[in-house]
């Protein structure tokens, strides 16, 4: 809930607007896990609000660590069932002692894309804002007990599942996550993933929200495209490109397609040209992901060499693209490879 909705709350119990704000830094800003720890609040209103609003966070089943230092948690939800979260910690220039969550909207995805684990898992249920907030919030919680300055630089919806099937509650979260007065996470450092449901980009458009959107595309035509995202052969590529150009429009920002490279099937010459020539005149770039291995498929990865070429051919055909870094593949953390199962 927004300050604001709390200050509505709070006033049939008598109380400041004031103490709405106190509330939302409380569990957004400083990550509290129950009432108790808003001790800014008077005793007696803390124990009526929770037993009204009672307070559940994410359990963290798991973790584990890559070697790259990338970590995966697995998170139980309220009814039992669990989902993934990839924490990653960037390095460079530009990124330095960044750290970038990748959350998930759904428990599974219905998708169904060729190479994704997620996707071979099937829907089971849309996550609520609070659930896709406590990703970030309670896996900050967990970090602060070792590294008290932990912050969460960058939110990739790139997780389980489908941000524009779950659209209230991601859009939601968003805010949440941006607002002054609680994680305070810059705009530009949201990102939301789809497989590219034209209808509701127009509708996120409309939003006018300067977050990063990346479009998966990972074939440059309908026939290949619809053999890898089964999916994906509702919505035509004119129908997709079409309503991406209508989002460069209204938000005057730049799209990025993203492109799973996947040895002998989409990783030619002619199919880097025909992306080259599918993308012209569109203001955007191209993120390529050499396909990570897993149980759930059967596809392997070009060499360095052929998705560099691959590379090479977009941007001398005026695409930038770049290569995006692989992270967390050792524990079936990096794009692809994130899958849930009771008991697991």
């Amino acid at each position: 809930m927004f300050p604001e909705e709390w200050a509505e709350v709070l006033a049939e119990y008598g109380q400041k607007p004031y103490r709405g704000t106190q509330i939302f830094r409380g569990f957004h800003q400083r990550c509290a896990e129950d009432w108790s720890r808003l001790t800014d609040l008077p005793l007696d209103l803390r124990k009526r609000l929770g037993e009204i609003f009672p307070v559940q966070p994410l359990r963290i089943d798991s973790r584990r660590e890559s070697r790259d230092g990338t970590v995966k948690f697995t998170l139980e939800l309220w009814d039992e069932l669990g989902i993934e979260a990839v924490l990653m910690d960037h390095q460079g220039d530009y990124t330095r002692n960044r750290k970038t969550l990748c959350v998930s909207s759904q428990v599974g995805c219905g998708m169904g894309c060729a190479f994704c684990a997620t996707g071979r898992m099937g829907w089971t249920r849309d996550l609520s804002a609070g659930e896709i907030l406590g990703q970030v919030l309670d896996i900050t919680r967990f970090q602060r007990v070792h590294d008290p300055d932990f912050k969460i630089g960058n939110v990739v919806f790139m997780g389980m599942g489908e941000p524009l099937l779950n659209y209230e509650a991601v859009v939601r979260s968003i805010r949440l996550l941006n607002h002054r007065d609680g994680q305070n996470i810059g705009i530009r450092r949201l990102t939301v993933s789809t497989c590219g449901l034209p209808e509701q980009i127009r509708r996120l458009a409309r939003e006018g929200l300067d977050i990063v959107l990346a479009v998966s595309l990972h074939a440059p035509n309908d026939a290949l495209r619809g053999q890898i995202m089964p999916a994906a052969r509702r919505w035509p590529l004119k129908a997709l490109l079409d309503a991406c150009r209508d989002y460069i429009r209204a938000l005057r920002r730049r799209v990025t397609f993203e492109y799973v490279l996947i040895r002998g099937l989409n990783d030619g010459a002619g199919h880097g040209l025909e992306l080259a020539a599918l993308l012209d005149g569109i203001f955007c770039n191209v993120n390529l992901i050499p396909v990570n291995e897993s149980a759930a498929h059967p596809y392997a990865a070009p060499d360095a060499a052929r998705v560099e070429d691959f590379r090479r051919i977009l941007a001398e055909r005026g695409i930038p693209a770049a290569v995006r870094e692989r992270k967390g593949a050792d524990i079936g953390g990096a794009c692809g490879q994130l899958i849930w199962a009771r008991g697991e």
